[in-house]
């Protein structure tokens, strides 16, 4: 039943979500920490590991458009709590497989659970608060993206090492079941009345230019981030000598700082210029972008490694910058009726254009022109979602003004 909320029971509920969303990319990361423990012991090739991670982002995809429309049409903290216990379980499901069929199969009913989630929680977190604190709000949400990705990686390396990959799965799933209730019994806020005579269905969010090119801007920078997280480590090894394990933390170690003061710098800059103009959300990320162009740049031709490292930090930070501004962007120009498909509309582009199929593109130019040329492609990738931004920013007041959103 709705009611009229405290300030506290706010906070409370913004905690909430954030402590799910942590455990969402630890669970969603732990495979990636085991890889090397689950080959040994399963003894399968790199294709079929990669198909682990594979089955998880394409079951992901297609099931948030499903869980998008439903979530518009019933309870959204029911499904964002199912979503948990699906998720949980199916993680736990992992450390008890024998195979590998069966390790596919729980790998995949994880991207069901997160799919439930990931669609209606930011909308009911932006019910919870006013429009002007949105982009901060949501910035603590999605800090779980860097910090809780890092905790998936260090948990599962240090329990797969020490009591093995079955045991980092049942260890890591099981806290999500204690937030189950919680969760559901989560109170809601009050909201108008679904206008019936309006488009509730996906049709209304092609119609929204703002939405579309919000989501077309999102979608080149997780192509960029995609294609960075899978071939940078490479890259340090290839063309500055590092070994593996020490790319491998070094880029770890510097997305966790970046991604930290780069999500939260921007939910408070989106704020700050949102109060002053209807384009301040998108601006901020635009120059953003702007800004990481160079700094990439940096990151992929300086001769020398300590060039190179500073780069690719400033490059993260300034990526970071969007992560509160554009999804408030979704938020703001979204019906609350037709959010959760919104939502789950952006997850299924972002993820199918972007990083589901950068790291394999920067593959091939690499097998062709080498890894640092391809990895230019990201460059391009980040100035398309600058103009994408600024291109939003030219629409969103009139589409703001016509369709008096909520």
């Amino acid at each position: 039943m709705s009611t009229v909320l405290t300030t506290g029971y706010r906070r409370y509920a913004l905690a909430l979500f954030l402590a799910v969303n942590l455990l969402n990319y630890i669970d969603r990361q732990v495979l990636y920490a085991v890889f090397p423990l689950v080959k040994e012991s399963l003894r399968v090739s790199d294709t079929s590991l990669g198909l682990l991670g594979s089955a998880f982002m394409v079951v992901y995809m297609c099931a948030a458009p499903i869980f998008g429309w439903i979530g518009d049409r019933g309870s959204k903290v029911r499904l964002a709590a199912g979503g948990l216990g699906v998720w949980s379980l199916s993680t736990m499901l992992a450390g008890v497989t024998t195979g590998y069929s069966q390790l596919l199969g729980a790998r995949s009913l994880v991207g069901i659970g997160e799919a439930s989630f990931g669609t209606v929680a930011p909308g009911i977190i932006s019910d919870y608060f006013p429009k002007e604190r949105r982009g901060r709000i949501l910035s603590r949400f999605y800090l779980a993206i860097p910090v809780g990705s890092a905790l998936g990686y260090l948990l599962g390396g240090v329990i797969g090492q020490h009591f093995g990959w079955h045991t980092a799965f049942l260890m890591v799933g099981a806290p999500g079941l204690l937030l189950v209730i919680p969760m559901a019994l989560l109170k809601t806020v009050d909201l108008p009345e679904k206008d019936s005579q309006r488009s509730t269905g996906y049709s209304a969010l092609l119609k929204n230019r703002s939405f579309v090119l919000n989501t077309l801007a999102m979608t080149a920078m997780t192509f960029a981030m995609g294609g960075m997280a899978q071939w940078i480590p490479t890259f340090l090894n290839r063309v500055h000598g590092l070994s593996v394990a020490r790319g491998n933390l070094l880029f770890g170690g510097l997305t966790v700082v970046a991604g930290i003061i780069g999500t939260l710098l921007g939910g408070w800059l989106g704020d700050h210029f949102q109060k002053k103009r209807p384009d301040g959300y998108l601006l901020v990320s635009g120059w953003g972008f702007i800004l990481g162009i160079p700094a990439m740049l940096l990151a992929l031709t300086a001769p020398d490694l300590q060039s190179a490292l500073s780069g690719m930090f400033l490059a993260e930070l300034c990526l970071f910058l969007n992560t509160g501004p554009l999804n408030t962007v979704i938020v703001n120009v979204t019906r609350h009726d037709i959010r959760a498909m919104a939502f789950a509309a952006n997850i299924f582009v972002i993820h199918a254009l972007g990083d589901a199929i950068s790291p394999a593109f920067i593959g091939f130019l690499s097998d062709r022109w080498g890894l640092g040329n391809a990895l230019l492609s990201t460059v391009a990738a980040i100035m398309l979602a600058a103009l994408f931004c600024f291109i939003c920013a030219r629409k969103i007041s009139g589409d703001l003004e016509a369709d008096n959103q909520s």
